[in-house]
């Protein structure tokens, strides 16, 4: 594909979403440095990186919280998709892509510098270890990460109350949605409804996962690095835990009343 030709596919992207044209510019830089051999993409071929990664990160702009975000985290960012192509398309919006490889994030820091992006910082560090993250963000993506109980309890430590986490799925099943939504309740996170999402042409089962933080993250959260995915939080632990969690509640008023 000839450059002028994919800037102005570009360009059409971008007006569908109804934001700047000028984007168009960096973004084309991205799919240039994604098409490198040693890029963390299986995808290369600038023409499909525009549909799979440019398209599909350009969908969570359909949640309007996204948009309006002072601060935003990308955990597990990867090759920066969706981060980087948000930091595209919001400049006034802080973007930190936590990543916990060396390699990604040399790729992160080297794309961002020639996207000449200014509100980019990349983080080199694991979500659970991210400490100057914590209560920090109004938004938490992550794009083929991990399932979403693993997610929520990523996200529910590093967002500010009302935040949410943003999560790009394809097809969930029920198990994983109602594990999902037990580790949500556990962690002070409520689930809201599932967006349909149709970035490109012929895509199939995108959806947009969408849980808001509404009370304060529990003591012991976030666990050590690797718990979230090792003993992840399911229907069955979450509702094993409740009724320690509540005599426990009950011990510390009666310690308070004897007081």
């Amino acid at each position: 594909m000839a450059p002028s030709d994919r800037r102005g596919r570009l360009e059409l992207l971008l007006e569908r979403h109804g934001v700047a044209i000028a984007a168009g510019e960096p973004l084309a830089i991205l799919l240039d440095r994604l098409a490198a051999p040693d890029a963390p993409t299986a995808v290369h071929d600038p023409a499909e990186a525009e549909r799979v990664h440019i398209a599909d990160s350009l969908a969570g702009l359909e949640v309007e919280e996204l948009r309006n975000a002072a601060v935003i985290g990308d955990v597990g960012a990867g090759a920066g998709l969706p981060g980087l192509v948000l930091a595209a398309v919001l400049p006034a919006t802080r973007v930190a892509l936590v990543e916990s490889a060396g390699r990604k994030c040399e790729f992160l820091r080297s794309a961002a510098d020639a996207m000449r992006l200014t509100n980019v910082e990349v983080v080199w560090s694991r979500a659970e270890e991210w400490r100057g993250g914590l209560d920090a963000c109004d938004i938490v993506c992550a794009r083929a990460l991990a399932s979403l109980p693993v997610l929520c309890e990523y996200a529910a430590p590093l967002l500010r109350m009302g935040g949410v986490l943003v999560a790009w799925k394809g097809a969930v099943d029920d198990e994983e949605a109602g594990d999902a939504a037990a580790a949500a309740a556990h962690l002070g996170l409520a689930v809201e409804p599932v967006r349909a999402v149709v970035p490109f042409p012929g895509s199939e089962r995108r959806t947009l996962h969408v849980v808001r933080k509404i009370a304060s993250t529990p003591a012991g959260y976030p666990r050590r690095a690797g718990m979230a995915t090792k003993r992840p939080l399911s229907a069955k632990n979450c509702a094993e835990s409740a009724p320690t969690s509540a005599n426990q509640a009950r011990s510390g008023q009666i310690r308070r009343a004897r007081r």
